[in-house]
């Protein structure tokens, strides 16, 4: 018994140094060598203090900012712990009253907007934590983030421009603009009122 017990015992030590230890450490090692920033969290720094992250989305409420898509992770949404869609399908009813609702509420808060409302302003992401935005989306919050800031809709529309991130390799995804990024280049360089 022994004699089959000892190989798969040694078998076993061997495999958890190499797959738990080594393999792990050689990883961790090299992606901070080669991606030190991706691999702690992309970080966003302003004014000496980490303020969020470039890959997870934030709830923004005051006018001043732009705001992100609805979120449904966790009970009040962007936790970052409880990462998740919603997964109401098209004829469920709860998802017709929040879309709704966040119809009802983008139009009390951009009063000045009149055009159709774009579809990641109504709806969350698969992670229910994307912290980006469509161009389209950032142009109809633009003239409320223009009053509210006392600067005109031109500049907000140039720093829209200047924030929009293209396709991946060119032609993966879509175009999109980071809403923590464009946030703290409205504060750079407007503070507001």
């Amino acid at each position: 018994m022994w004699q089959q017990i000892a190989p798969a015992f040694r078998m076993m030590l061997v495999l958890t140094v190499l797959t738990g230890l080594l393999y792990p450490g050689v990883v961790t090692g090299l992606c901070q060598v080669f991606f030190h920033d991706q691999a702690n969290g992309s970080l966003v720094t302003a004014g000496g203090r980490i303020v969020g992250s470039s890959l997870i989305g934030q709830n923004f409420k005051k006018p001043e900012y732009f705001q992100p898509r609805p979120s449904a992770a966790g009970n009040d949404g962007y936790d970052p712990t409880a990462s998740g869609a919603a997964n109401l399908g098209p004829t469920n009813q709860k998802l017709a009253d929040r879309v709704t609702a966040s119809v009802a509420d983008f139009r009390k808060a951009n009063p000045d907007y009149t055009g159709p409302i774009p579809a990641d302003l109504v709806t969350s992401s698969g992670s229910g934590l994307d912290p980006h935005i469509s161009p389209a989306s950032a142009e109809a919050q633009a003239a409320r983030v223009a009053k509210a800031r006392g600067i005109t809709v031109q500049q907000v529309q140039a720093l829209i421009a200047r924030h929009t991130e293209g396709r991946d390799l060119g032609f993966l995804g879509a175009p999109r603009v980071n809403v923590l990024a464009i946030n703290l280049a409205l504060d750079r360089g407007s503070p507001g009122k």
